[in-house]
């Protein structure tokens, strides 16, 4: 007699969900495991945040458009699926701080802003003495106080002073998570700056001492190999290569989860189209307020209500080589608070990345919206192309209008890991422990918000099915 399969259903098919998808359906084909697997995605494709345009010989990423090297877990799902000897690195160049309508090299040496060479920051002209002076007493400040969660901007504010932190941390840290630094959760985002501070006292000195050895290159080796990796036919083919590795009767597309809910040791999953799955366990792999409203019947998860998300926008622009007058020596600029523009960031994509654009054209993404501004992204995408064009020619001599232009909103899509996100998930996942096991959240409004981050998590939740379906 044939063993009763266990039934796991992933909600969710971007980054987290395909991974989980397909690492389950790797440990079932190869250990011969009696489980049913189904993944259900509310759109009409896989990949989430993965999204690439490719136009006229351009490659343009509508949402993330690599990932850090070091992230090895990209690079190992990238191989399983056949897509490793499509793996490129981005090219160095110098990167800018725009304040005040005027273009600042980043200082060498920092990380994140924070200084690790004491020479280039005093020759900058990004801070004023006063504001290098204010940043100096990071070498006498004491501790923060041991184990208390604080807002990165407080933490940095308290440190290096608020020039440093509008100038250059915020900036930087911001256009990572598109949030307020001042809301940002310093032990959720960047833990390591707050183990520093308390083993070495000085955040400075830390970072130095804790910085990566400066190793010389042979003379055959790229010195402009950067420290990113993406894939040279997008993003979006990563995905496609993960969901063609995928058994397509196990895909459901166009389906949301209105509902689910525990009957005795399974839950029952109500679809919008009226249907009902049963499963034993349960991936949820989906943002913070659509699992909330999926388990409205389990209180716990109502703090998921007031964590917010901010909404941003990429604006893809396609020049010939001859329409910017005035290039700049860099791969793009990051923009301060200080001054009256919309964008956040721009990158100067056909440099950074040489495989986007075809010889002799120019490719430029901006970003628009952050918390606090994010009513731009509501805007028609004509106004919005209108006043990122308006931006660049503050710092661009730019004489030709674009070939064409890419707007590509994410609503409501960047999670903020507020002050106390560690206690409030623990706090949720002890529930989740005790009164629906075998559900496991996956995903980058819970443990990190890059791409790798969210391949970490569909592969850890797959190893806590497996060990909750055998304890079962």
């Amino acid at each position: 007699m044939a063993e009763e399969k266990q039934k796991v259903v992933i909600i969710g098919g971007g980054a987290a969900g395909l991974t989980a998808a397909f690492y389950l359906q790797k440990e079932v084909e190869e250990n011969n495991l009696p489980i049913e697997i189904q993944l259900i995605e509310a759109s009409h494709r896989l990949g989430g945040k993965m999204q690439t345009v490719v136009r006229d010989g351009f490659t343009i990423e509508r949402g993330p458009d690599s990932f850090l090297a070091r992230k090895t877990s990209m690079i190992r799902l990238a191989k399983e699926v056949g897509m490793d000897d499509k793996l490129v690195h981005n090219s160095t160049g110098k990167s800018y701080v725009l304040v005040n309508e005027k273009l600042y090299s980043m200082p060498g040496g920092s990380i994140m802003g924070i200084p690790t060479e004491i020479g280039p920051f005093i020759t900058t002209n990004l801070f004023s003495i006063p504001g290098k002076l204010r940043a100096a007493a990071d070498f006498i400040l004491p501790r923060s106080e041991s184990g208390k969660d604080q807002s990165l901007g407080n933490f940095f504010r308290r440190r290096l002073g608020d020039e440093v932190v509008e100038n250059l941390i915020e900036p930087l840290l911001s256009g990572i998570y598109a949030g307020d630094i001042d809301q940002m959760s310093l032990m959720t985002t960047f833990p390591q700056f707050y183990e520093v501070e308390q083993k070495y006292r000085s955040l400075i000195i830390g970072m130095k001492k804790t910085a990566p050895a400066k190793q010389k290159q042979p003379v055959s080796q790229d010195k402009s190999k950067g420290a990113f990796l993406t894939f040279k036919t997008g993003l979006q083919s990563f995905a496609e290569a993960i969901e063609a590795k995928l058994d397509p009767t196990i895909i459901l597309k166009g389906h949301r989860v209105e509902k689910i809910t525990r009957f005795k040791q399974k839950y029952e999953i109500y679809l919008n189209n009226g249907e009902t799955i049963d499963a034993d366990s349960i991936i949820a792999a989906v943002p913070h307020k659509a699992a909330q409203a999926m388990f409205s019947d389990y209180r716990f998860f109502d703090p998921f209500k007031s964590v917010p998300s901010t909404s941003v926008a990429t604006v893809a622009l396609a020049f010939p080589e001859e329409a910017i007058k005035n290039d700049i020596d860099g791969t793009g600029f990051v923009v301060s608070r200080r001054g009256d523009y919309s964008i956040t960031a721009c990158t100067w994509t056909h440099k950074k990345w040489v495989h986007s654009a075809p010889k002799g054209k120019v490719l430029l993404r901006c970003y628009v919206g952050r918390a606090g501004a994010e009513t731009i992204v509501d805007l028609s995408d004509d106004q919005i192309i209108k006043i990122v064009l308006d931006d660049l020619k503050k710092t661009m001599d730019i004489t030709l209008n674009p070939d064409f232009a890419i707007v590509s909103r994410w609503k409501n899509s960047m999670p903020q890991y507020t002050v106390g996100h560690k206690q409030r998930m623990a706090t949720i996942l002890d529930h989740m422990k005790e009164e629906l096991p075998g559900v496991f959240l996956a995903g980058a409004s819970y443990g990190g918000v890059g791409v790798p981050d969210c391949v970490d998590q569909g592969e850890a939740a797959v190893q806590d099915v497996l060990a909750y379906l055998k304890s079962n």
